[in-house]
């Protein structure tokens, strides 16, 4: 039952591609949360004091 899928070198292409980008997108969400946290801890606890 186990078939060998050959994929085509533009299908392993899109395939890595696809991979490249999925770890991009996580490493600049990761960067977008890193850089929230250090703004919110170097205005320090005075902004959750301050009115909206």
């Amino acid at each position: 039952m186990s078939e060998d899928v050959k994929l085509t070198e533009e299908e392993k292409i899109a395939k890595r591609r696809r991979k490249r980008s999925i770890a991009l997108a996580l490493v600049l969400g990761f960067l977008a949360i890193l850089f929230y946290a250090v703004t919110i801890v170097k205005i320090g606890p005075a902004i959750f004091q301050r009115p909206l």
